[in-house]
């Protein structure tokens, strides 16, 4: 079975340069010299030897033919024939490598008969044929060439090196073909029957129209012309190259579907990213205006007073911050000491210059007397950017999550990274710019482009943290954010803004949008080591592509879904090509793989919280242990790290850790065994919060 984006690669390295290579259901190879697209039919019968012979023959094309229209009056087979013969020796001289699959390949099609030269005499062929012949298969046929004119036209061209050349060796060629034709032409023919000279005149009508005979004699004549018209073109067409075009498009699977290659759009993030500023600005704007009394009617018909009282809620955050500064006291520590030993690792002594006044009494069996300084480099600059499903599947574990966001806010806080955090959503867009039951679009996302994947005009990045602003104005933005996150899975007393309730899950767009994120954040906040924490449940469907077609004499631009293993993923920046999977979790890891090529100094960190019943199927699509010792130890230890999900390690943690208390706690005449057991349930608690906090920590320090 050919594997055709190794072939793709094949082709990109032997091209060495950035050529894009795409394997379609096409009768013949194209090369598209304005896009640098080099397209190759799908050869699903052809053995490993003959795609490599193929790739490197239209790789020849791609370097070396120039783009521009063949000259009049010269036919193009016989410019392809010594054209071939040119860029297959530069190849061959480029690349000896390759003389090996030359050599094998043609050995293999002249033993399938490809140019069909088993039943011919291979002396009656006209020249142009036994060149072709000769510079293809000559080692594994021997052709017969005469010496003379035909040798000296074969020696130029052979030498051959420019297209210049070329041509005037393929017009010296077509001339030589065209002149043997005319000498046939000029043979002496065969002497009439008398029959036909001589016209039985008693036979013709009165009239004077034409006997039977002459009537016979004109239709043979003029059949003979035609027969020796056809014969001539016949004589002048390279018969071996046009049978092995035919015979080539016998070994692709003419019931292939076609291969799509989708590419990643040029967003535009003034009009995808909601600012911080803007975020907080309607939210305070909303919970201020919900604390005065307004008045509502019930589904009775009865009149109430409502007035929003966010005491409770915020309580809950103030009890959740002062809790939460062990574990990031903790991840500060880790942080600090695995900073200091790297520090350390790269750090190395040099002498002075200056003499070390305490050391001048050894000076007879002492040789350094000078001082020394450690020398230190520089450590890295570290930020972080976060990135939260706001997705209604998040919904009953988006407290919990929240709650693991702003540990590493304030992680980051306090060990002074810059970072920043967007919420992806598409409700934001859609309920804002919803009016009377109209639907107005927001400004376009993307340019519209065939293959390219769509962008959804509802999605929107919200903006919800960023280290920017100050401490105390932070803190009430987190206070918004903790409101909604609790009013999402609980009854409350004041209403959430519409625009940020929780939607769909344009997981895709998101990460589409970090291509430009990442170093627009790099250079803004001057940082080197950056760490992507996406926290998500990892369930998002597959992006469709843009696809034009007709209607109504004019063209449009629609959507369409991809085909599974018929679609791949290509970036022109980085030359890769990633064929994409039926499953979500598949799309989502071929995205987080051309990231991570793009970016190859970032690590791409996924947090995942979820339930005890949930982790065998977590477990299930990275391990095939889903029910054995693995599952019994991730459930034992309440989390678990696939790294094999497209992040460099995706945590997966069970809600019911975060939930617990990690405080040793016990009522008031407790007996011995009470005590025991809760002290063992803290030690439990507290090993699996390092256990986890530890590995996130290595990754980012």
């Amino acid at each position: 079975m050919i594997n055709y984006e190794i072939k793709s690669q094949l082709a990109k390295l032997l091209a060495t340069e950035d050529l894009v290579v795409e394997h379609r259901n096409v009768p013949t190879a194209c090369f598209d010299v304005g896009r640098r697209v080099l397209t190759l039919p799908l050869w699903q019968k052809a053995s490993e030897t003959v795609y490599d012979l193929l790739v490197g023959h239209e790789v020849g094309h791609a370097l070396y033919t120039p783009d521009q229209d063949f000259p009049e009056g010269l036919p193009p087979q016989f410019i392809n024939v010594v054209e071939d013969v040119r860029i297959e020796r530069l190849m061959k001289r480029r690349y000896p490598g390759l003389l090996k699959s030359f050599y094998n390949g043609y050995r293999e099609l002249v033993e399938m008969d490809f140019f069909e030269i088993e039943d011919e005499k291979l002396e009656s062929l006209n020249l142009a044929d036994r060149v072709n012949l000769h510079y293809k298969i000559g080692p594994h046929v021997n052709i017969p060439i005469e010496d003379g004119r035909e040798t000296e036209i074969m020696k130029q061209i052979g030498d051959a090196e420019t297209f210049e050349q070329v041509l005037d060796a393929a017009r010296v060629l077509f001339e030589y073909c065209k002149e043997k034709v005319e000498q046939k032409k000029e043979q002496p023919q065969e002497v009439q029957s008398e029959k036909k000279g001589n016209v039985d005149m008693s036979s013709s009508d009165a009239s004077g129209g034409q006997s039977e005979i002459e009537q016979q004699t004109q239709e043979e004549s003029s059949a003979e012309q035609q027969t020796e018209q056809q014969t001539e073109k016949q004589e002048l067409e390279v018969q071996t190259s046009k049978s092995l075009e035919e015979n080539l498009q016998n070994l692709i699977q003419q019931d292939t579907l076609h291969n799509v290659y989708a590419e990643n759009p040029e967003v535009n993030l003034d009009n995808i990213v909601v600012s911080n500023s803007q975020v907080h600005g309607e939210l305070t704007g909303h919970f201020m205006s919900q604390l005065e009394p307004m008045k509502m009617t019930d589904h009775l018909g009865r009149e109430h007073t409502y007035r929003a009282n966010y005491d409770y809620v915020d309580g809950l955050f103030q009890d959740f911050k002062k809790s939460a500064q062990k574990e990031v006291n903790y991840l500060v520590k880790e942080f600090e000491c695995r900073k200091s030993a790297d520090s350390y690792a790269r750090s190395a002594v040099s002498r002075s210059g200056v003499l070390d006044c305490s050391k001048l009494h050894t000076y007879r069996f002492n040789e350094d007397l000078f001082k020394k300084i450690t020398v230190v480099p520089d450590g890295k600059n570290h930020g972080l950017i976060f990135v939260l499903d706001w997705s209604g599947s998040m919904a009953q574990y988006l407290m919990d999550t929240i709650k693991q966001l702003y540990n590493l806010v304030w992680f980051c806080q306090k060990v002074q990274i810059p970072f920043e955090v967007y919420a992806f959503s598409n409700a934001y867009n859609y309920i804002r710019f919803r009016k009377d039951d109209q639907y107005k679009l927001p400004i376009d996302h993307e340019d519209k482009i065939e293959n390219q994947f769509v962008i959804d005009e509802d999605f929107a990045l919200l903006q919800f943290f960023t280290s920017g602003v100050k401490k105390a104005e932070l803190e009430k933005q987190m206070k918004n954010i903790w409101r909604i996150a609790y009013g999402v899975d609980h009854h409350t007393d004041y209403v959430i803004p519409g625009p940020y309730q929780l939607s769909g899950t344009p997981l895709h767009e998101a990460l589409i949008c970090l291509h430009k994120i990442i170093p627009q954040f790099q250079a803004k906040k001057k940082v080197q080591k950056v760490q992507c924490v996406i926290l998500t449940d990892g369930e998002a469907p597959p992006l469709p592509v843009y696809r034009s077609y007709a209607y109504r004499d004019s063209e449009k631009m629609g959507t369409v879904h991809l085909r599974p293993d018929h679609s791949f993923l290509r970036n022109r920046k980085t030359g890769h090509v990633y064929k994409i999977p039926y499953s979500y979790s598949g799309f989502t890891s071929v995205f987080l793989e051309d990231l991570r090529q793009c970016f190859p100094k970032v690590n791409f960190i996924g947090i995942r919280i979820l339930s005890s019943s949930e982790m065998r199927h977590f477990i299930g699509r990275y391990s095939e242990d889903a029910s054995g010792e693995l599952l019994k130890k991730a459930r034992k230890e309440k989390s678990y790290v696939a790294k094999d999900a497209g992040y460099h390690q995706y945590f997966a943690i069970i809600s019911s850790s975060l939930a617990n208390d990690v405080d040793f706690e016990v009522d008031d005449g407790a007996s011995k065994v009470q005590i025991k057991s809760a002290f063992a349930k803290s030690l439990k608690n507290k090993s699996l919060n390092k256990k986890v906090l530890n590995q996130f920590v290595e990754l980012v320090a």
